[in-house]
């Protein structure tokens, strides 16, 4: 933190924001104690980080930032008083306007139990009430709570001490501590790292606290290799992705080059939890992340994943990013820590997915791959991509041609009906409309489209799908028929994470009815 304290001294904005997160917590508890009002408490601390922005120069030492900024929060609170003129609102009234109902009977308990904790900490003295909700429920260390209070670790200490002998005569629990420990709800000093900017969008509504880094990847798609950071690599990756889904390539390195830099901050941290689904698009950033932190130790960071494949009520589960708020909200706090089992296997399927050889993979999935449950059936999904003996089809292009056959002419209600037949896959628009726009290329096409003169593009919404119909060639027809290959017809150019496929006779080959793939040995 002191780093970000500096940077923000020479005027580094996206420091001090850093800054924010960090102290909002305990500036806000400091400033409900005097205002007893939660709105103005948080225009108080608002007035208070615009104030020390600009007087941040002022600083002598920046290890004095936390009792100046406290010293600054109480001032806005004075000023604050002083110009009050309306009524508040009481604690309960605004905890009940605020609460939102959940449809899961556990989750429901917890809050219950929840709600009660939080009653019984607002009858504590306004000293122990601070210590508890600074150290307990918003995980900040007893180092930090001394630096901003201006208290002594001992008398904190003291204080903790106190509060959980009342609260131990109040609460019908034999373990108060355990009670604490349970329904922690995450300080800070956490980083959360998710799969796409809607579900980052949504956690920071509230649902938790602390840093959230959006990792931007699409590891399905393209050259994948063991450690993507490095330049030779990164810079052929960025333009097949330019080549292929538009994506420009400073762009792409640029956003990559920022992510690696949170990570490899990430140990300031005092907990990291990972968000991600069950499908390839994700298990593939799960294992690479996996593999990074097996290979960079965390020492004292906590490490927790929370993964799903279905959500109750939701027939067909696509993502985090199908939940509603309340939906959320009941999945924070459910994450569960990553132990050497999950690093090891993440490791593993990264190896194996980014090998050239993809019998490496085949071979991990007859092991014991329960640590990470849904890696299974994401990686065989991944195999199944792979040219078929059958007519050289991979799962997504013989399904299209499956749902052009049975009437679904529309390239977007293609991209619909593929995709929740192939849910496993996780796969983007963008990567759809560019197999679309191979397979309806010269020469040898499998199918032709009309009314379209350009599949859609990254960053270009200009280009309309709504009048377009898709239908099969002669040639499609014989192809899903099996009378053709359309990888010996065609030839192929194209990568399957570390595998390149190239020419007329592809090596490997994906037989679907013994769910196996297998060296053809005749590439060429």
């Amino acid at each position: 933190m002191l780093q970000y304290i500096e940077e923000a001294r020479q005027g580094d904005r996206l420091a001090f924001e850093h800054i924010v997160r960090h102290y909002a917590a305990m500036a806000n508890a400091v400033a409900y104690e005097r205002l007893h009002d939660f709105q103005l408490a948080e225009d108080a601390v608002q007035e208070a980080f615009t104030e020390a922005f600009l007087h941040l120069g002022q600083l002598k030492s920046i290890e004095a930032f936390p009792g100046w900024f406290k010293a600054i929060v109480v001032r806005q609170c004075y000023r604050i008083i002083r110009r009050k003129q309306h009524l508040t609102l009481p604690y309960d009234e605004v905890a009940e306007s605020t609460g939102s109902t959940v449809c899961i009977a556990d989750m429901i308990e917890k809050r219950e139990v929840q709600q009660m904790v939080h009653d019984s900490i607002a009858q504590l003295a306004p000293n122990m009430r601070i210590a508890v909700q600074l150290f307990y429920l918003q995980g900040y260390s007893l180092q930090e709570i001394s630096g901003f209070l201006g208290t002594s670790i001992p008398v904190l200490k003291k204080r903790l001490f106190d509060a959980r002998r009342k609260l131990k005569g109040v609460l019908p629990v034999a373990d108060v501590i355990s009670v604490f420990n349970h329904l922690y709800e995450g300080g800070k000093n956490v980083l959360h790292i998710v799969n796409g900017d809607l579900v980052a969008e949504k956690l920071r509504k509230g649902i938790v606290q602390g840093d959230i880094l959006v990792w931007r990847e699409v590891y399905p798609h393209g050259p994948v290799t063991l450690e993507p950071s490095a330049p030779v690599h990164r810079s052929v990756r960025a333009r097949y992705l330019e080549r292929t889904l538009g994506i420009p390539p400073k762009e792409y390195i640029q956003n990559c080059e920022m992510q690696e830099k949170v990570l490899a901050d990430s140990s300031r941290h005092d907990e990291i939890v990972l968000w991600f689904e069950h499908d390839l698009f994700d298990q593939t950033m799960l294992c690479f992340l996996l593999h990074w932190f097996s290979e960079h130790p965390l020492q004292n960071t906590k490490l927790s994943l929370l993964c799903i494949g279905e959500y109750p009520g939701i027939e067909l589960f696509f993502g985090l990013g199908q939940l509603s708020h309340a939906q959320m909200e009941t999945l924070s706090g459910t994450w569960k820590p990553i132990g050497e089992r999950e690093l090891d296997l993440g490791r593993l399927f990264w190896q194996a997915y980014t090998s050239r050889d993809p019998e490496q993979l085949q071979q991990l999935l007859k092991e014991d791959t329960s640590a990470l449950p849904f890696a299974h059936d994401a990686f065989q999904m991944h195999l199944s991509r792979f040219p078929s003996t059958y007519n050289g089809l991979g799962i997504v292009e013989q399904t299209t041609l499956e749902m052009i056959a049975a009437g679904i002419k529309s390239p977007s209600a293609l991209f619909e009906h593929v995709g929740n037949k192939l849910n496993t896959l996780g796969m983007g628009d963008l990567e759809f409309w560019h197999i679309l726009m191979k397979m309806s290329q010269n020469p040898y096409p499998l199918l032709q489209t009309s009314g379209l003169k350009a599949f859609p593009a990254y960053n270009d919404s200009s280009i309309s799908l709504q009048n377009s119909v898709a239908a099969l060639t002669e040639l499609g027809r014989d192809v899903l028929d099996g009378k053709q290959d359309w990888a010996e017809k065609k030839g192929m150019d194209a990568w399957y994470g570390g595998v390149h496929l190239d020419g007329n006779f592809p090596r490997w080959r994906w037989d679907s009815s013994k769910k196996t793939i297998y060296d053809t040995g005749t590439e060429i």
